[in-house]
């Protein structure tokens, strides 16, 4: 696997430069150390950009809080970097893209979550594409397809692979996570650089968002999410383990979550006013970050008692998560989870319904058990149900009766269309 990231393409790519080209402003959104600078300019090789602004640079961005108007006021294709710095800008841009419609004007990039930004102004509904960035997925660190969510739905339970990668493989690769600077790491640095990571996160990131006053509260509520990755979130019972005060949580909460540290993945229903109060799980937005919170490495975690089947299950969705921003096949991201304790990783549904299930298994084998989830997902979406996928560590296709097989977990970033 090579570590260069010069050398990695990234899906996003293609959809920045088709967004240029017919919209006004179009917006980078994703964790920091991301690659959204690099992925900036190779969006814009063949477009030579008229002005490009790092708010970074502390003249750049006192310029553009003394004089938003006339920093903005540009020809041709503006870039400008962590646009959360300056959320003032925002509406001087408003007012340049109404009075001139014509597309590709603004590039911007945000490592927060732009609308989750304080005293933030009219953010360009229906002028601004947002294009969500992500740490590597699993094919862009391979140069493999990454198309699994468009190969299930087209071909549902027929699909086939076999692999040679086994466990051990699979839980490398969870601790090395997607960051450019955690891959092309060795471990005792890659450690240094999560350090480092999470540091920055809150002593800057998460600042500009909100003033937190108790950081040592905020990093130890870092380790015990990690300890709950691949599990409800329920933040009553976090609250007590942690005694951070319930409102005080949920503040926390939507904080990690707007800087793509986290992300809650809520739960199914066919009853659609059902989905609005059940209990979302919680998934760390990078795999080796979560390992590092924990303290396990790829030994650790395959130790009996070690966090593999959680880590793992959060894995899975996160790949999912970042194939549903470029797949062809639309959808949205959810789990299962029944009164009877009946469940499922993932299901991801289709704006017409249909409805695929994923379970996901750290163990080399599949029992008929794994598969009682998938079952009554399949009862409960009936017509709609396209297929049932165990993504586990073995390395043969097997199945098990109607619309269900298990698949090896290297299927979600090997398979094509």
């Amino acid at each position: 696997m090579s570590t260069d990231r010069r050398l990695l393409s990234r899906h996003a790519e293609e959809l920045v430069t088709e967004a240029l080209a017919d919209t006004r402003v179009v917006l980078i959104n994703g964790a920091r150390q991301a690659g959204k600078s690099t992925l900036t300019r190779l969006s814009t090789e063949a477009t030579i950009p008229t002005s490009v602004r790092m708010l970074d640079d502390p003249a750049t961005l006192l310029s553009a809080r003394d004089d938003p108007t006339g920093f903005v006021d540009h020809d041709g294709l503006m870039i400008i970097d962590e646009i959360q710095l300056a959320p003032e800008l925002l509406s001087p841009i408003k007012l340049t893209v109404d009075l001139d419609p014509r597309p590709g004007q603004f590039l911007l990039t945000g490592s927060s979550r732009v609308l989750s930004l304080r005293h933030l102004p009219d953010t360009l509904p229906g002028r601004m594409e947002i294009i969500e960035l992500w740490p590597f997925s699993q094919g862009e660190l391979t140069s493999t397809p990454d198309r699994f969510v468009d190969a299930v739905f087209r071909h549902g339970p027929e699909l086939e692979h076999t692999s040679e990668l086994r466990r051990r493989d699979y839980l490398e690769r969870v601790t090395i996570g997607g960051f450019p600077e955690a891959v092309r790491r060795t471990p005792r640095r890659r450690s240094a650089f999560f350090d480092s990571y999470l540091a920055t996160l809150i002593e800057r990131d998460v600042l500009e968002l909100a003033s937190i006053e108790r950081h040592g509260e905020l990093l130890s509520l870092l380790g015990l999410l990690a300890a709950h990755t691949g599990g409800l979130l329920v933040p009553a019972a976090i609250a007590g383990q942690s005694g951070i005060p319930r409102t005080t949580l949920n503040r926390y909460l939507e904080l990690l979550t707007a800087v793509f540290l986290i992300k809650r993945i809520p739960a199914w229903s066919p009853n659609h006013a059902r989905r609005i109060v059940g209990t979302p799980k919680l998934a760390f937005v990078d795999s080796g970050i979560a390992c590092h919170l924990l303290g396990q490495d790829a030994h650790r975690l395959g130790e009996p008692g070690g966090a593999a089947g959680p880590i793992l299950e959060s894995f899975v969705q996160m790949e999912l998560a970042r194939q549903l921003t470029w797949s062809q096949q639309r959808g949205r991201l959810y789990h299962y989870r029944t009164k009877e304790q009946r469940e499922v990783d993932a299901v991801i549904e289709s704006p017409d319904g249909r409805v695929v299930g994923i379970e996901v298994k750290a163990g080399a084998t599949v029992r008929a058990e794994d598969l009682a989830g998938l079952r009554d997902l399949a009862r409960q979406a009936g017509d709609r149900f396209v297929a049932g996928i165990v993504l586990y560590t073995g390395g043969q296709t097997l199945p098990y009766g109607d619309r269900l097989r298990a698949l090896p977990m290297d299927a979600l970033w090997r398979l094509e269309p």
